[in-house]
Parts: structure tokens; C-alpha cells; sequence
């Protein structure tokens, strides 16, 4: 069971609230899971997918370990431009596609 990490910004309180039952907030809208499973990730991400898509307001991130990924993370974002982590000579980067 991997690592999850939602980043929020500007959204509203409902956010929190529903991401502190199954996550911990370790600073301001930063919050982890050290051992959240793929069903839970996926679920919590679809609530949040609907809230957003709903209220359009601020943006969120969602990391999470994937040994089949470059770099072993996965990201997925709402709010803001999808991103792909890639691999430029060792060194990992973060691609807006």
C-alpha cells in the first residue's frame, strides 16, 4: 500500500473536512496517507473530481507511489494543467503536457 499525497489550494471547507477522515493534514492543505490502498485513492480522488468538476473553484493534487511510473510517482491534478514526470538523464522533472 503506497504513499498518497493530496496538495490543495483555494478550495472550499467541504475539502478538508471529507480529506481529514481519511487522510492526515500535516500542514495547510497538505495531506497524506502512509498506506492507502488503490480502491480507497481511487474513491477519495472520484469525490473529489465531483466536487470540483461542481463547484470549479481552486485546485488539487494527487501523488502517489507506482513502481511502474517513471520516477515510482504518479501525479494527477484538477484545477490546473496535467503533469507527467519524466526521466532527462537521471534526473526527474515534471512536464506540463
Amino acid at each position: 500500500m503506497p504513499l498518497t499525497v493530496i496538495v490543495t489550494r483555494d478550495v472550499e471547507a467541504r475539502y478538508r473536512g471529507f480529506l481529514t477522515s481519511a487522510m492526515l493534514e500535516v500542514s495547510p492543505g497538505v495531506y497524506v496517507a502512509p498506506d492507502m490502498t488503490k480502491g480507497v485513492r481511487e474513491r477519495v480522488w472520484a469525490v473529489m473530481r465531483d466536487w470540483h468538476l461542481t463547484l470549479g473553484r481552486g485546485s488539487l493534487t494527487l501523488l502517489w507511489r507506482d513502481k511502474s511510473a517513471v520516477g515510482h510517482l504518479r501525479i494527477e491534478t484538477l484545477g490546473e494543467p496535467p503533469k507527467n514526470i519524466v526521466d532527462a538523464d537521471g534526473v526527474l522533472l515534471v512536464k506540463r503536457k
